[in-house]
């Protein structure tokens, strides 16, 4: 877990005394990793008394053809490029604007999968 308060430094480098020490609310969450493979989901309580699924696996998307404006269920193969991390290529992890490999050509993740629950992409080649 992070912390995600305020700096104890200056943009100039000083020290910042705290009035306060640390909350629990300003904990960050656990990243999910969404992985290909068999759907694994987790419910996780957010502040507000809401919740949240986090999706740790999947394995299909539902992807949207631009050219014919319709959605499509299909299996995710693979993901094949992955610009917020490269190492994500090779372990196979979805993020958003992540590129996979499905059964009808190679999409654009457009959505948030460890936040959202869901898979959705948007076609990018045939």
């Amino acid at each position: 877990m992070k912390w995600q308060g305020i700096s104890r430094r200056k943009y100039t480098g000083g020290r910042i005394v705290s009035a306060r020490s640390k909350r629990k609310f300003e904990i960050g969450g656990e990243t999910a990793n969404t992985h290909v493979g068999e759907r694994i989901t987790k419910v996780v309580k957010t502040k507000g008394g809401q919740e949240k699924i986090r999706l740790l696996r999947e394995s299909f998307a539902l992807v949207t053809d631009p050219a014919t404006k319709t959605a499509k269920k299909v299996s995710i193969e693979t993901v094949s490029g992955n610009p917020a991390n490269i190492h994500y290529i090779r372990r196979n992890i979805l993020t958003k604007g992540a590129i996979i490999k499905t059964e009808i050509g190679e999409a654009r993740i457009t959505n948030r999968p460890g936040q959202e629950g869901t898979v959705n992409a948007v076609l990018i080649a045939k």
